[in-house]
């Protein structure tokens, strides 16, 4: 018990630890006007030659995201169609990803006997996941401090016998992250499904729930409608909540040759971002040289949540102007031959106030019209966005406004206009499509059982939050999770890490050591898979699997570096062999079909999943191919089978004088909860990440300086959560406007305060109190 106390005492930001995480010597630059460049490339290889040698260094970046290369285990911003660069088709980004899974470090069994579980979970983040690539599996029993080797036969037993003692199904959970291939995917929820429960909640629940849901609902497909080609003929990219030039930096080359076209670029943020003012371009002369392209022509400071106002006064703006200008500013042949509900929305933004509209998102209304006689004359508009507008209570509801914006201009289903929400993890569109869902279509589950001749589970499952507050309540015994960070991803961390506790089981599938594996069930496994960039070699021939980025395109991913032990196994093989025992004789002959050859994953994919006709041919094509998008067809199968316009009430934050909202960001040397360094460069931030930013001018109310200590307080639903120790920063944000970095702050928000209909937690409006640190 006193073990297990120190555990969860190590979770950061709890309040029982007084300082989680030492300071690691903050040192504070002019943030950088310019992204990428020659120091980009020189960091790049700076990662790579640190984790490995020059040789495999080169054979990795030389493969990845080529044509018959792996794909990018980062983000999921698509790679040009048929050519790809010889310099190398990979951002900053791509290359630490790639150097954090390809390392040669690798832990085995001589490193967990000699730490224990606790002396691990003493580490930052970023010191655990520095540690190495797991060698080989471990196992925790009830009891003890220290994982101890176990053969793969004997951790299959273990989860078999853990699952066959749940009185129900149910009370197992299996979580996704988007790092999943399509053939690993398919195969987990085949085999959880068979097992007879549909809890497969998914990083994308954390997410882009909220795009999902409300494209959906407005027209049809949760998924965007744009291709990479219609960035070059937009006319207008409206950016917002996201920043690319940290998260999705091969996106800046798009912008740039859309720039290059004559685009117009508007970005709308709470923060001024270093990729979206200007870009070096690295596979360019001038931009080693350092001459850059200007990328946003109009930057909106927008308070945080303000996106919803400032959308519907723009369209309120574009309306006035339509009326006066005789019917000309908005598509209206399109409006009323493909959507439905114009008239009222019409109504709802006249009876709407421009004044009050401009004070909920702090933008004043000189700004305002100049955004608005910008979009007046055009038509073909690209809408971006990521998690700055899905991690809102009222996100489902932004995101619909978005879409009447491009409605209302007719910019859906048109060269060069449509919806585009950038997905942050590689594969976390694929993972959804091959049937990573907690509910089911009533069409999937037939599709299921047309497939295999077997009844699937229809009742809908536990999303992430869900699972978490059973975990918590005692109805789940077993979680496991294939890949992801769960522990430090989700919101609420001493929630959830008593509720993981609670646990008869933790497992883990996974390449790299990370903070879940510290804070475990009862008993715990750990599961060492390959990584991305890893050979994978079944019955001698060497697999292809595949993913889906964030446009929709199914291409191959095919590793070419020796993995780092002989004792790691691949996500396929490992869902195969775990449901061969877990299902025994219920198993079925396709289980062992699948441990031949994965084509026969892909052949059965091909008989369930709609639109994957003659897969194993198409997805070794130059490039892949386009799964059929709907929307870009303006076909809407919706119920009225017309795009909808969507009715939305504008809701500010009352704040108390002594409160703040504050959102959840990355540093640049993160990717999700993957942390490669210490540094946010483009925000001048070195060797730190227990940093508030903060407006002067609230700084000064609240008698703060720079670089004072101070921890960070949310009352949520009457309960105390705390992050302690962090060092504020001024900075350039709007008033009563906070930013900090995740999951260091994860602990300050509230399991419950979630997103309506998508129940993603609302990680970018948590609001805290901040009050000066007092050593005790």
């Amino acid at each position: 018990m006193v073990e297990k106390e120190n555990l969860l005492n190590q979770v950061p930001g709890n309040p029982k630890a007084e300082n989680p995480e030492k300071f690691t010597g903050l040192k504070l630059h002019l943030p950088k006007t310019v992204a990428a460049g020659l120091t980009a490339v020189t960091i790049s290889v700076r990662h790579m030659l640190n984790e490995m040698g020059p040789f495999r260094a080169y054979k990795a970046l030389n493969s990845l995201n080529k044509l018959d290369g792996f794909a990018c285990p980062g983000c999921a911003w698509p790679d040009p169609d048929n050519e790809r660069s010889k310099l190398g088709e990979y951002c900053e980004n791509g290359a630490k990803a790639i150097a954090e899974e390809a390392t040669t470090k690798s832990l085995t069994q001589e490193f967990f006997l000699n730490n224990s579980i606790y002396e691990l979970s003493l580490l930052s983040d970023f010191e655990i996941g520095k540690k190495g690539r797991i060698a080989e599996p471990v196992f925790k029993a009830e009891g003890d401090t220290h994982y101890r080797p176990v053969s793969w036969e004997s951790a299959f037993q273990i989860i078999a016998g853990h699952l066959h003692n749940c009185k129900d199904p149910d009370e197992a959970v299996f979580y996704t992250s988007g790092r999943t291939s399509n053939e690993a995917a398919f195969l987990y929820q085949l085999f959880v499904r068979q097992f007879g429960t549909n809890n497969l909640p998914d990083c994308s629940n954390m997410c882009h729930e909220s795009s999902g849901v409300a494209l959906t609902e407005s027209l049809g497909i949760g998924k965007g409608s744009v291709t990479l080609d219609d960035f070059y003929s937009a006319e207008v990219i409206i950016i917002l909540g996201q920043n690319p030039g940290t998260n999705h930096p091969r996106m800046l080359t798009a912008l740039e040759k859309a720039k290059e076209n004559g685009c117009i670029i508007i970005s709308v943020n709470p923060l001024p971002e270093s990729g979206l003012i200007a870009f070096n371009n690295p596979q360019k002369i001038n931009g080693l040289l350092g001459r850059s392209t200007n990328l946003s022509d109009h930057f909106i400071q927008i308070k945080i949540n303000g996106d919803l106002a400032f959308i519907q006064a723009i369209e309120k703006l574009l309306i006035e102007a339509d009326e006066e200008g005789g019917n000309k500013v908005l598509d209206h042949h399109f409006i009323q031959t493909r959507t439905q509900g114009f008239d009222a929305l019409q109504q709802h933004l006249k009876n709407s106030d421009l004044i009050s509209l401009s004070e909920q998102c702090g933008i004043n209304q000189d700004e305002l019209r100049k955004i608005a006689n910008v979009l007046k004359d055009k038509n073909k508009i690209i809408a971006c966005w990521a998690m700055g507008l899905t991690q809102h209570k009222n996100a489902v509801e932004t995101i619909k406004e978005i879409v009447n914006l491009l409605l209302l201009k007719g910019s859906i289903g048109k060269k060069g206009a449509g919806t585009c929400p950038v997905r942050g993890h590689s594969n976390v569109q694929g993972d959804r499509t091959m049937g990573i869902y907690e509910k089911p279509s009533k069409a999937w589950i037939e599709s299921l059982k047309k497939t295999y001749q077997k009844d699937f589970p229809e009742k809908w499952g536990y999303d992430t939050v869900e699972s978490i507050h059973a975990m918590q309540e005692g109805k789940v015994k077993v979680f496991m999770a294939m890949g992801g960070n769960f522990l430090s991803a989700t919101p609420d961390t001493t929630y959830t890490a008593k509720a993981l506790q609670k646990c008869e089981l933790t497992v883990q599938i996974s390449t790299k050591l990370n903070r879940s594996h510290l804070i475990t069930g009862k008993a715990a496994l750990i599961l060492p898979t390959l990584a991305r960039s890893d050979k994978d070699v079944l019955n001698h021939v060497e697999q292809i699997v595949s993913t889906e980025n964030s446009m929709g395109v199914i291409q191959q991913s095919k590793g070419n570096l020796k993995p780092i032990s002989e004792k790691l196994l691949s996500e396929p093989v490992i869902v195969s062999r775990l449901a061969e025992v877990v299902l025994g004789n219920d198993a079925g002959s396709h289980w062992k079909k699948y441990l031949e050859h994965y084509d026969h994953i892909r052949d059965d994919i091909e008989k369930t999943v709609p639109d994957f006709a003659d897969y194993n041919r198409r997805v070794r094509k130059t490039g892949g191919f386009y799964l059929k998008n709907s929307v870009r067809e303006n076909i809407f199968t919706t119920e009225t089978q017309k795009a909808i316009f969507n009715i939305a009430k504008v809701e500010s934050f009352i704040l108390k004088n002594d409160e703040y909202i504050m959102m959840t960001i990355r540093s640049h040397d993160q990717f999700n909860t993957t942390i490669y360094g210490l540094n946010d460069r483009y925000r001048g931030i070195e060797n730190e990440r227990r940093v508030v930013f903060m407006n002067e001018m609230d700084m000064a109310k609240e008698g703060l300086k720079s670089k004072d200590i101070v921890d960070l307080y949310n009352f949520h639903g009457g309960e105390q959560r705390v992050a302690r120790k962090f060092i504020v920063i001024p900075y350039r944000i709007p008033e009563k406007c906070t930013a900090t970095y995740f999951p260091e702050t994860n602990v300050l928000v509230p399991i419950n305060s979630t997103a309506d209909k998508s129940n993603t937690p609302t990680s970018k409006s948590v609001i805290i109190k901040i009050k000066k640190h007092e050593e005790k």
